[in-house]
C-alpha cells in the first residue's frame, strides 16, 4: 500500500491545535498551583495572626495581619483581617489607626454584614479617654476641654443605632451615647457661662438654649436652664426668668433649690 502523503503546510497546522492545548494544560496547572499556594500562604499567616491575638500579643497580631493584606489582598483571609486588625489596634493603644481601619472598612465594604461592628468600634475607639479613672482622682473638669472626640464618638454610635438598631452592639452604644449627651452638654454650659460671666447675657442665653433643645433630658440640662435664668435677671426679663424656673423646678427639684438658694444670698458678703 502506497504511504498517504500530507503537504507539510497541512502537517504544521495539524500540530498547532495539539501544542495549544498542551500550553493551555500546563498554563491552567500554573494558575491552580499559585491559587493553591496563595490561599496557603495565606492561611498560614492569618493562623499566626490569630494565635497572637489569642495571646494577646497584639503587635505580632498586628503584623502578621498587615503582612496578609499586603502580599493576598484578594483572599479571604485578608477581608477577615481588615476586621480583627481594628480590633488588634484598638487593644494595642493605636486608637488613631483603629479609627483609621474602621473608616476605611465601612468605605469599602458598604453592604458587609460586619459594618455594625465596624461602627461600634469607630464610636468606642473615640469614645476612649473621655473618663476615666485618673481623671477622676485628679478632678480634672473635662467640660474645658473641647469634646472633638466626644462628637465624633457621639455621630459613630448614633450612625449605629439608626441603620443597625438590632445590633449586638446596639444596647452598649446607647448607654455610651447616653454619657457622651451629658458630656457635650456640659462643655456648652462653660461655654454660656464664660459669656454669662463677660455680662454677654444674650449670647449666654442663647448658648444655653441651644444646648437645651439638643440635649433634651441630660442632666447638664438643669445647669442651662440655671444659666438662662441668671441671663434673664440680667437683663431685667423677669417673666422669662420666671417661666424658665419653673420648668426647672418641674423637671429638676433640686437644681431649682439649688438656684434659689443662690438668688437669695445678699449682693454683699462680710469678711
Amino acid at each position: 500500500m502506497s504511504r498517504l502523503s500530507i503537504p507539510r503546510g497541512q502537517l504544521s497546522r495539524c500540530r498547532l491545535p495539539a501544542a495549544a492545548a498542551v500550553v493551555v494544560a500546563l498554563l491552567a496547572g500554573c494558575a491552580g498551583d499559585n491559587e493553591r499556594e496563595m490561599q496557603s500562604g495565606a492561611e498560614q499567616i492569618y493562623g499566626r495572626a490569630h494565635a497572637a491575638m489569642e495571646n494577646s500579643n497584639y503587635r505580632n497580631a498586628i503584623t502578621y495581619y498587615e503582612m496578609l493584606e499586603a502580599r493576598y489582598p484578594f483572599s479571604n483571609q485578608a477581608k477577615q483581617a481588615q476586621i480583627d486588625l481594628i480590633y488588634a489596634y484598638y487593644r494595642n493603644g493605636e486608637r488613631e489607626s483603629a479609627i483609621d481601619a474602621a473608616t476605611q472598612f465601612e468605605r469599602e465594604n458598604p453592604t458587609h454584614p460586619r459594618v455594625d461592628y465596624a461602627l461600634y468600634m469607630r464610636g468606642l475607639a473615640s469614645f476612649e479617654g473621655q473618663a476615666n479613672w485618673f481623671h477622676r482622682l485628679a478632678r480634672v473638669d473635662l467640660s474645658r476641654r473641647p469634646p472633638v472626640r466626644a462628637r465624633e464618638s457621639f455621630t459613630a454610635f448614633s450612625q449605629l443605632l439608626q441603620r443597625y438598631p438590632k445590633s449586638i452592639y446596639a444596647a452598649d452604644a446607647r448607654q455610651r451615647m447616653i454619657f457622651l449627651r451629658n458630656r457635650l452638654a456640659e462643655h456648652e454650659n462653660h461655654v454660656a457661662r464664660y459669656y454669662l460671666e463677660r455680662r454677654a447675657y444674650l449670647a449666654a442665653i442663647n448658648r444655653a438654649g441651644n444646648t437645651m433643645s439638643t440635649y433634651e433630658g441630660a442632666p447638664a440640662v438643669a445647669e442651662s436652664m440655671r444659666i438662662m435664668i441668671d441671663g434673664y435677671r440680667a437683663l431685667g426679663m423677669t417673666d422669662l426668668a420666671d417661666d424658665t424656673r419653673a420648668v426647672l423646678a418641674a423637671s429638676f427639684p433640686e437644681a431649682a433649690v439649688a438656684q434659689k438658694k443662690t438668688e437669695d444670698e445678699p449682693w454683699y458678703k462680710f469678711w
